[in-house]
């Protein structure tokens, strides 16, 4: 078993980093805009051979484009999407309408400088994990579900490359945590096959779940969002955040428009103070 997860995990890395770059039309209305992020949420119909009609937040590399985006725009825009990262590329305002009520907000995410909001889970082994055992150690938290069809085995096929190229003075002050949007179906033994399959050690990463009710109150409490989708699809806020040895978040990365190494770098500056 683990020799096929660790091939599947090798196919994925290959297939992610041979994908030619490829652009989808797409249709959906704007839910929010977060011009300093370079970040845009969209409730969006399916996209074909990419993913499913749900709500999620996009890279907009090109902050002209940005800067005429607002909520409530019914748009057509095109996805540009290269096996890591789903950028806005281009969009057409159709329409203006009152935006959508449901589905993440980016303004309503865990902030810099705040101490890290509780976690309190169990993790795939039972073990509770809390700040209280982090204490003293640069913790990566993201929020990610094993039946994603999209941004998540991206995000966390980034994090594993990070953790695999940790430098020697980090690699003992450096701990992973991902919570699980999806309490229902990722039990411990779905979280653990999706950590081996994406290359995940987790004798330093946590994938957290639990009793439902807890992981919505974590959830809150961290502002990423959480809301079904019609297929089994869970709309949230792609993002993670570093928290420092104090217990307070010291970045925040939201998209998927950067890799190993700006997360690498971010680390070694906030290690050093």
């Amino acid at each position: 078993m683990r020799e096929r997860c660790a091939a599947l995990a090798a196919l994925l890395l290959v297939l992610a980093c041979g994908s030619e770059l490829r652009r989808h039309p797409a249709h959906g209305v704007v839910v929010d805009v977060a011009r300093e992020l370079g970040q845009i949420v969209i409730e969006h119909d399916a996209i074909p051979d990419l993913m499913p009609a749900m709500t999620m937040n996009f890279d907009v590399p090109d902050a002209e484009l940005l800067a005429r985006l607002a909520p409530g725009q019914v748009i057509d825009f095109e996805v540009e999407f290269d096996g890591r990262a789903y950028r806005v590329v281009g969009a057409e305002v159709r329409a203006q309408r009152p935006p959508p009520r449901d589905g993440p907000v980016l303004g309503q995410m865990a902030d810099l400088g705040q101490a890290a909001p509780e976690l309190g889970l169990p993790d795939q082994d039972g073990r509770s994990v809390s700040w209280a055992d982090l204490r003293g150690q640069l913790v990566l938290v993201d929020f990610v579900y094993t039946h994603c069809p999209g941004p998540c085995p991206i995000l966390t096929g980034v994090h594993a490359e990070v953790q695999r190229r940790l430098p020697p003075e980090l690699r003992t002050r450096v701990r992973f945590v991902s919570v699980s949007l999806d309490p229902a179906r990722d039990t411990p033994e779905a979280l653990r096959v999706y950590a081996r399959a994406r290359g995940a050690e987790l004798a330093t990463w946590s994938f957290l779940a639990g009793p439902p009710e807890a992981v919505l109150a974590a959830l809150a409490r961290w502002g990423v969002g959480r809301t079904p989708g019609e297929d089994g699809e869970i709309e949230h806020l792609v993002v993670t955040f570093l928290v420092d040895p104090e217990g307070r978040i010291a970045r925040r990365w939201v998209g998927l428009d950067h890799g190993a190494d700006e997360i690498l770098a971010d680390l070694g500056r906030v290690a050093g103070g």
